[in-house]
């Protein structure tokens, strides 16, 4: 019963983004030029210029969903997502920026990192794959699918991704730093928030080494 209330509420969550999407009027195409202009100048130092990040605490972004990359630059402009160095980059994008920055980085192929520690990584695979039912933790292949590409629109790719930074993540979601926004707009940060808060710090680490490796 417990993993069909968070498949459930999942679901909910990726009907009303799904929604609030088709409502938006058609967009012009992404202008890729102009997006590789702006990722030479202001993400390359730290996401890397094929959005394969050179250090492991700032996000691997290639290969990531475009409507992802673009909703979270949305929030990190209107404050939704409370992030300063990422507020101060956003803030000049336009929507179309923001769309094209999207495509730009979902076209290009991620690296996978591999997990640092054998052992974690197993333990997490059986948490990634099953979740805990004496805690009501659902898998988290539910949203991020079974080979971690996530859905593109709502909810992350989580393959490849630097384990030091989905940790990070976690850890935000679990201390109500992010998805818990007073305007309530986080839909999807909301639940991942009620997620990680059923996650103890082990289940964390071993659940981010496993996700790291998948591809």
């Amino acid at each position: 019963m417990k993993h069909a209330f968070w498949l459930a509420t999942a679901a909910i969550a990726l009907a009303a983004g799904g929604a609030a999407l088709a409502e938006e009027p058609a967009a012009a195409k992404p202008d890729l030029a102009k997006a590789k202009q702006i990722v030479d100048t202001v993400c390359a130092a730290c996401h890397g210029a094929d959005g394969n990040s050179p250090t492991s605490v700032n996000p691997n972004l290639a290969g990531q969903g475009a409507d992802y990359i673009t909703l979270q630059l949305q929030h990190f402009k209107s404050g939704v997502r409370a992030n300063a160095i990422m507020a101060g980059m956003a803030a000049t994008l336009s929507p179309e920026d923001m769309r094209a920055l999207g495509l730009y980085f979902a076209q290009q192929t991620v690296k996978i990192v591999g997990t640092r520690e054998r052992d974690l990584a197993l333990a997490g695979q059986q948490i990634y794959r099953g979740g805990n039912i004496a805690t009501g933790l659902p898998a988290c292949a539910a949203c991020h699918s079974p080979e971690g590409v996530g859905i593109p629109s709502r909810y992350p790719r989580l393959g490849g991704q630097h384990a030091d930074y989905s940790l990070a993540q976690l850890k935000a979601f679990k201390a109500g730093e992010r998805g818990m926004d007073k305007a309530g707009k986080d839909v999807n940060g909301k639940v991942m928030a009620q997620v990680a808060a059923r996650l103890s710090e082990r289940e964390m680490q071993a659940v981010v080494q496993y996700a790291s490796g998948l591809h």
